[in-house]
């Protein structure tokens, strides 16, 4: 990677919301190499979908566990 790549990533994450995201890691001899991408972020309303995804199987989980006790 080049000074100006990084320059131009650094200059990317310092916005609102970028990040840098491994993409890929991989050994090449002794050393390790990674492929890295830029994304941008989750939006509250996207956070709040996955949270009641996350407690629906949860509870569905938690149910077929009662279930299957007895």
């Amino acid at each position: 990677m080049h000074k100006y790549e990084i320059n131009k990533l650094m200059g990317k994450i310092k916005e609102k919301g970028m990040t840098l995201v491994p993409l890929k890691v991989y050994f090449k001899g002794s050393l390790v190499k990674v492929e890295i991408g830029l994304a941008r972020g989750k939006k509250l309303y996207d956070k709040r979908q996955d949270i009641a995804k996350k407690d629906q199987r949860r509870e569905a989980e938690k149910e077929f566990k009662v279930k299957n006790l007895y």
